[in-house]
């Protein structure tokens, strides 16, 4: 089977089954294995970045050669063997349907006007605290948390999986994985999550600027507003502390016509942000479901745009391969 159906299959079993909780996931493991060795890279080197740079490389060659070996071995076995890990490993790198169904969950708390249960499912998608926000900050966390993750559980995914195939993907959320693990700016992660949050930022750097214009085009084919979004990615991108996350925030921001950043509060220390977008719609509930649709939208656009970039480049590398 072409990696191109391959990865339409994982999609549509994302959509169908998103990630059930009795399923174990290998996401779930390849966290759990970083935290394991990170108390005996840290005995091994007296330096805590050599530890977390130490701790990074095991998880991702660990990874890398046991989702080799399964779709290898099972490519062995029988081709069809093959393409069911290929479109097990795909389907467990994304979170498309998990993303939406927590935002959702969000959602129709706010819409029973359970404003306490929204702040405690708020809490799943984001760091901040959430005890003593208002409904407009439960909805801009949401929408921010949409739209970021866009990028980490569905775009990046689905572009290294059309690159390197399951095991691009898998290594992808590998590193996404030891981000949100180890990439913490505290005392206890500020050097040994340097190597992890730095990776993390580095493979990212295309998804997300890819995935920033996909969200334009996205809200022009919902009829929303797509130069809008354009102009605001343009300007407020930068207004962000990573170097990727303020892409699809700015392009989110600009297409709901709402305003993103501001003031949060982590461990009950106030952090002031820069802002993102204009306020010329109130931050309302119904912008969450408008942000998933924008995302369910963008992946679609993205795989299309995907599958062209990779005709292309079979098609050109094929044709220079007759000339030679």
């Amino acid at each position: 089977m072409r990696l191109e159906y391959q990865i339409l299959a994982a999609l549509g079993l994302d959509l169908l089954a998103g990630d059930p909780r009795w399923l174990p996931h290998p996401v779930r493991a390849i966290g759990w294995f970083a935290q394991w060795l990170e108390p005996m890279a840290r005995r091994v080197h007296r330096s805590p970045r050599s530890a977390g740079i130490t701790t990074a490389a095991a998880v991702l060659g660990v990874t890398g050669l046991i989702s080799f070996g399964m779709w290898k071995l099972a490519g062995e076995l029988h081709p069809f063997a093959g393409d069911a890990v290929s479109i097990y490993l795909i389907y467990a790198a994304v979170a498309a349907r998990d993303l939406v169904r927590h935002s959702r969950h969000v959602y129709d708390a706010l819409a029973k006007k359970d404003l306490p249960e929204a702040r405690r499912r708020i809490a799943f998608l984001v760091g901040r605290d959430t005890d003593c926000l208002e409904e407009s900050g439960v909805v801009r966390a949401a929408v921010e948390s949409v739209a970021e993750n866009t990028v980490d559980g569905v775009t990046a995914p689905v572009f290294f999986a059309f690159l390197f195939g399951p095991v691009g993907a898998m290594v992808y959320r590998a590193v996404n994985t030891l981000d949100s693990t180890f990439g913490y700016r505290n005392e206890r992660y500020e050097q040994f999550g340097w190597a992890s949050a730095r990776l993390d930022d580095a493979i990212n750097f295309v998804p997300a600027r890819l995935t920033g214009a996909t969200v334009c085009l996205a809200a022009a084919l919902l009829h929303r507003r797509g130069r809008e979004a354009l102009r605001i990615l343009t300007r407020d991108a930068r207004n962000h502390t990573s170097p990727n996350a303020g892409r699809p925030e700015a392009a989110m921001a600009g297409a709901l016509g709402v305003q993103l950043g501001g003031l949060n509060t982590y461990f009950g220390q106030p952090s002031e942000k820069p802002t993102i977008g204009d306020p010329t719609e109130a931050l309302a509930k119904e912008h969450i479901l408008q942000a998933n649709r924008t995302m369910w939208a963008t992946l679609f656009l993205f795989c299309g745009i995907c599958s062209g970039l990779r005709f292309g480049i079979v098609l050109a590398w094929e044709m220079w391969r007759a000339t030679v």
